[in-house]
């Protein structure tokens, strides 16, 4: 399986600026790769490349603040996302970043650090337990581009729709086993749920009825991982000008899964029939209910969400989706940690 360069996962290093990006999704414009701030050369920071101090940015918003007061170059306007979006364009790439082949590095590295050979040994069991190819994993993160610290994630990547279907079928398994390998305890989440929907509204007690059963995280050695799927090249469906995309503000419904075989994924979706809408910003809503059967992230917060048959809360931005010449419908996409949610009242 060939997985082009550039895409969900892997990692960009600008020339000049040496500002790092993290790539997301799998479709992007001919002239840049689409892409988020994630560390910056601040003197304040914690982090040491090359002699320079860097800083960690994670929440979204603070990343497009920090872009438009130091470097508004990285902030394009995309007519077929109808957003404002991070991007890097092609010739300012210094270099990209790939998890596969920063874990077949650490192979033929002479001396690898205690996180290094951590995340070699991991990957290691989940390949020989899951029964996945070994090129069908890496590992992503502040770790590949240099940036780690001792308390840092281990981030990794699973290639493949097959590969991740799979693995996700033998993972309860590797949970089970004397392994070093474990799903987060009680304490554990409490503090996971500050970092997962702090500042919303959502109970406590909601928020671990969902995250209890997810399985693409947890602990080895007493180190967090963060497992993420991507889809084998031939099931990307078209290309970044086939979408085109209209924001039509916000909506809030109730609706019920139909189909989650694809909320491992990044970006993960589900198929929804919805049942009610509460509120939305879009004054002619009577034909929303008809074509309205998605939802859609990027966010690794929404993956595992919710099951088939399962009823949600909905609260999230409202888009209309024209594919090619196919026959246009609306999805609900999640994306901020404190305005959007996936409930499940069930």
């Amino acid at each position: 399986m060939i997985i082009p360069i550039g895409i969900e996962g892997d990692y960009i290093e600008t020339k000049k600026t040496h500002l790092f990006f993290d790539i997301k999704g799998l479709h992007h414009p001919n002239d840049r790769r689409i892409c988020f701030i994630r560390f910056y050369p601040d003197n304040e920071g914690d982090r040491i490349k090359n002699g320079i101090v860097y800083k960690k940015v994670y929440e979204l918003d603070e990343r497009f603040s920090l872009l438009k007061a130091n470097y508004p170059q990285y902030l394009f306007s995309s007519k077929e996302c109808d957003m404002e979006l991070q991007a890097v364009k092609n010739e300012e790439i210094e270099q990209i970043y790939s998890p596969r082949a920063y874990y077949l590095s650490l192979y033929n590295s002479k001396k690898l650090s205690q996180m290094e050979e951590t995340s070699k040994e991991l990957c290691e069991l989940f390949v020989d337990e899951a029964g996945i190819p070994d090129d069908s994993i890496g590992i992503t993160g502040s770790q590949m581009v240099g940036l780690s610290k001792k308390k840092s994630d281990i981030d990794l990547i699973i290639y493949g729709t097959e590969n991740s279907l799979k693995f996700q079928k033998s993972i309860r398994q590797i949970f089970k086993a004397p392994n070093k390998c474990r799903m987060y305890n009680k304490e554990e989440y409490k503090n996971h749920y500050n970092w997962r929907v702090g500042g919303s509204d959502i109970p406590y007690v909601t928020f671990l009825k969902s995250e209890m059963r997810k399985q693409h995280q947890g602990k080895y050695k007493d180190i967090d991982f963060f497992i993420r799927y991507i889809k084998s090249p031939e099931d990307w469906k078209g290309n970044y000008y086939n979408y085109k995309f209209k924001n039509l503000g916000r909506i809030h419904i109730k609706a019920e899964i139909i189909d989650s075989k694809d909320s491992i994924f990044t970006p993960c979706r589900y198929k929804i029939k919805p049942l009610e809408i509460y509120s939305s910003t879009l004054i002619e809503n009577q034909n929303i209910l008809d074509k309205l059967n998605e939802v859609y992230s990027f966010r690794g917060r929404f993956c595992e969400q919710a099951v088939n048959n399962e009823k949600v809360l909905l609260n999230g931005k409202l888009e209309k989706v024209q594919f090619k010449h196919e026959q246009e419908y609306f999805r609900i996409v999640l994306q901020n940690q404190i305005t959007d949610k996936m409930i499940v009242t069930t």
